[in-house]
């Protein structure tokens, strides 16, 4: 009896130690847009990304899952997830990194920029990269916004001839999200 009482008082000192420190959302924003002018945009959303931020240390995580983005065109979100992502064999998207300097006491109110720097995985691929990250404080939580742009060639994603006149290789990626 007091071996149970005990592992169980453990347990949830464990967890509720463990998680005084992480931040998390399931509702992240991101958008990419890969269009070129004079053709037809390329842009996409996700409202599912899952972030999450251990404030103790400042390491990050997401995670997308690649047939969450939404495209305006339902033919253009199908070649999306069949002939350049592949996202039936690769169907997601993470990032694990630092945000360098973090530290929940300087953040405030207003936005204060921090870089950003760890392993981007997308199409099977790895790429380490460093963006710039805004974060402030808001009465839901922590937001933390980021654009930066990645080349679909460090992914191994192939445009078809074809149509590599009306996408760009420069993807700007856009992440807004609320931390809780």
């Amino acid at each position: 009896m007091k071996t149970k009482l005990f592992f169980t008082i453990f347990l949830v000192c464990t967890v509720f130690g463990f998680s005084q420190g992480k931040k998390i959302t399931k509702t992240g924003d991101i958008k990419f847009e890969a269009s070129v002018p004079s053709f037809e945009e390329v842009k996409a959303q996700n409202k599912t990304a899952t972030v999450v931020l251990n404030t103790d240390t400042g390491e990050i995580a997401a995670l997308a899952l690649i047939k969450g983005f939404r495209f305006k065109i339902a033919l253009m979100e199908e070649h999306f997830n069949e002939n350049y992502i592949e996202s039936n064999k690769y169907p997601k998207a993470t990032f694990k990194g630092k945000i360098h300097g973090f530290n929940t006491s300087i953040v405030s109110e207003t936005y204060r920029e921090f870089s950003v720097k760890g392993i981007l995985e997308l199409h099977g691929k790895s790429k380490e990269i460093t963006i710039p990250a805004k974060i402030k404080k808001t009465a839901d939580g922590i937001q933390l916004i980021s654009n930066f742009t990645v080349n679909s060639d460090d992914f191994d994603i192939q445009i078809p001839k074809m149509v590599s006149n009306k996408v760009s290789k420069k993807v700007n990626i856009n992440i807004d999200c609320i931390l809780k």
